[in-house]
């Protein structure tokens, strides 16, 4: 019944091209949730998923294909069990992984007919859109931030790609990461502020934490595991005002809590795994030091220095905290203590809290004046924001299907005026965007194939490119004209294996316009045939140069209609999510000519890695599709 109803109201050739398809989605967070019920429900074929992420109590009121029993599950492995009764017969496939792993390929995502983003993280986001570009698979990128969300149709060489637009400094942070892989600081000061600090002196936690009591083989384990860490909260919290109470909480956040994290295999197959803080140790090297005062305020503290101050403040609040329960009468509601950037207690308690946790986790030390001006505001989820989203991004897929890139459009949900969902035209690629604004091709190798094979042997002598070049594999430099000791190394060496893509920058300053960078997507030859050469290069006409440069020097990006263009709405697993105008209630943003400008093509070496946050950036914390402690400031 249901599929003669899609049969009539999108007709029989679309209805065909849908069943036919096979699709990725990355992500099965709250807009995840909601995108894969339409795929399915709607005919798709085959739906692959992959999310990093286990469920959490607190997904559980808007992802709403989990449920109690499914806490501490990964979230891609439940969404396809659950979205599989919905429709039996349709194939699904699901990865707990990192959409940024080796093992998915350009060659993978050759494999799909569209992809579908419903990420939570700034890198990932650029990375699926990088790959979607190389293998030439158009992309659906989404995003949302309270009531207000955005989609956008992304196809290579025809449309914007993520990246065609200067995208500001970091600013708001989905919290998937927050509570279990944080990569910056900001992220521990959003777990100090809205995890820990509630926790400990926010409402009772035993309501919360019951469960459906109903035990079988299912959820029997899971229930238990979660009432086993309910209690250990509640004895935590008695202990309070004892002598014993500030070592308790330190060894259940910065010890037990610690390791549990370092248990999650899948989460630091890319990155160092957290250190354990042992509070002994600590405890020795600290009996000289004393709590910071004023004085220290915009000075890092050290690692000494905050497990003192984390000691002191935790020992004010705690009597703060008592005081109101004596005063309480019995039928006052349970008294809390929530963050207050100008309440010195709650303040000195976040700093000294989010620096030790930083410090777990690899991070330097922020002063307390800086986590003053970083505790942000909290943007939190809004289901509905995300089922409209996700129903937008499947219908922006029709036309995806039917090849009619002319109808798509760029929409935007977001509260002005009398209309909550406006759009624009898309728009072609940025000549200027070093993203999309590529040559492709494709690097066949031997398997001793060595870097002077490509860069003397394709490179100059065949592309006619000067010695004034540099290699790259991701973020890392392999080589350029001052890294002559790597020119024999194989390019196995360097981790150049088939399916992975390495790109070519043009250095040469002497030209006004140098090529534009070259993506190679590389594979492995047979050993059984001989080639000619170690090393072939197969690029489709001649590689572009890049637009002129403005005199200043700087690379201003071209604007069809400036007064139409906006940044993307966020969305940030692993590390940061984007900000726009969106998280502050203003809508569509213009595109300035003073806007941070695309570089124009080069790789600026010291800053390979991304860039960095300000202190003085406001900061606006995005509880889009993840781990939400952070619903508790809603």
């Amino acid at each position: 019944m249901r599929a003669s109803t899609i049969k009539r109201s999108l007709g029989a050739e679309l209805t065909h091209k849908i069943k036919e398809s096979r699709v990725l989605l990355v992500g099965a967070g709250g807009i995840g949730c909601e995108l894969l019920k339409n795929l399915v429900l709607t005919g798709f074929g085959e739906v692959h998923i992959i999310d990093l992420d286990t469920i959490d109590l607190s997904n559980l009121n808007r992802q709403f294909l989990f449920r109690h029993e499914h806490i501490k599950k990964p979230k891609a492995l439940v969404a396809k069990d659950v979205a599989h009764n919905f429709r039996p017969d349709v194939k699904l496939e699901a990865y707990h992984a990192n959409i940024m792993d080796s093992q998915f390929s350009v060659g993978w995502f050759k494999s799909f007919n569209i992809v579908f983003n419903a990420l939570d993280n700034l890198a990932a986001r650029r990375h699926v859109n990088s790959m979607c570009l190389a293998a030439g698979v158009p992309l659906i990128e989404s995003g949302t931030t309270g009531f207000n969300g955005q989609v956008q149709v992304i196809k290579g060489g025809e449309t914007e790609c993520y990246d065609c637009n200067p995208k500001a400094t970091p600013k708001t942070f989905a919290i998937c990461t927050i509570r279990t892989t944080p990569s910056q600081p900001i992220h521990c000061i959003v777990w100090a502020k809205s995890y820990l600090l509630p926790h400990l002196f926010g409402a009772s936690e035993e309501e919360a934490a019951e469960l459906d009591t109903t035990e079988n083989s299912d959820n029997a384990q899971e229930i238990a595991k979660l009432r086993k860490e309910a209690q250990t909260l509640r004895e935590v919290r008695k202990a309070m005002g004892t002598e014993d109470f500030f070592e308790t909480v330190f060894k259940m956040v910065f010890e037990a809590d610690i390791e549990r994290l370092r248990a999650m295999e899948d989460a630091w197959k890319t990155r160092e795994a957290p250190k354990v803080l042992a509070f002994d140790e600590l405890l020795e090297r600290s009996n000289s030091t004393v709590v910071p005062d004023s004085s220290a305020d915009q000075r890092p503290w050290t690692v000494e220095e905050n497990f003192t101050m984390f000691k002191d403040s935790l020992t004010r609040l705690s009597k703060r905290f008592k005081e109101l329960q004596d005063k309480a009468a019995p039928e006052d509601p349970e008294p809390i203590l929530t963050f207050d950037k100008d309440d010195e207690d709650t303040l000195d308690f976040v700093a000294a809290t989010a620096n030790l946790r930083a410090e777990a986790f690899h991070m330097g030390s922020t002063s307390k004046f800086d986590t003053k001006q970083m505790a942000g505001n909290i943007i939190p989820a809004i289901a509905t924001t995300n089922a409209m989203t996700a129903s937008l991004c499947v219908l922006q897929s029709f036309k995806v299907l039917r090849n009619d890139l002319s109808s798509a459009k760029m929409v935007f949900l977001e509260r002005s005026g009398q209309r909550a969902i406006n759009s624009e035209a898309l728009r072609p690629p940025n000549r200027k965007c070093e993203v999309c604004n590529v040559a492709r091709g494709i690097l066949s190798m031997d398997a001793n194939a060595t870097l002077e094979d490509l860069v003397k042997g394709v490179l100059q002598l065949d592309l006619g490119y000067s010695e004034e070049l540099s290699i790259r594999v991701g973020q890392e430099i392999v080589y350029e004209p001052d890294m002559e000791e790597n020119i024999s190394m194989k390019l196995s060496e360097f981790g150049i294996k088939h399916d992975t893509t390495l790109t070519v920058i043009d250095e040469d300053d002497r030209e006004q316009d140098p090529r534009v960078n070259l993506e190679c997507w590389v594979t492995e030859r047979n050993g059984s045939v001989e080639y000619p050469k170690p090393i072939t290069l197969e690029v489709q006409g001649e590689i572009p140069r890049m637009p002129a440069q403005k005199e200043s020097g700087a690379s201003v990006p071209e604007i069809a209609d400036a007064s139409k263009a906006t940044d993307s709405v966020i969305a940030s697993e692993q590390d940061s999510v984007e900000t726009s105008e969106f998280a502050n209630g203003l809508g569509k943003r213009k595109r300035e000519a003073e806007d941070e400008p695309l570089t124009n093509g080069h790789v600026d070496k010291k800053v390979a890695s991304g860039s960095s946050q300000t202190a003085n950036d406001a900061v606006v914390v995005v509880d889009d599709d993840e781990n939400g402690a952070i619903v508790i400031d809603d």
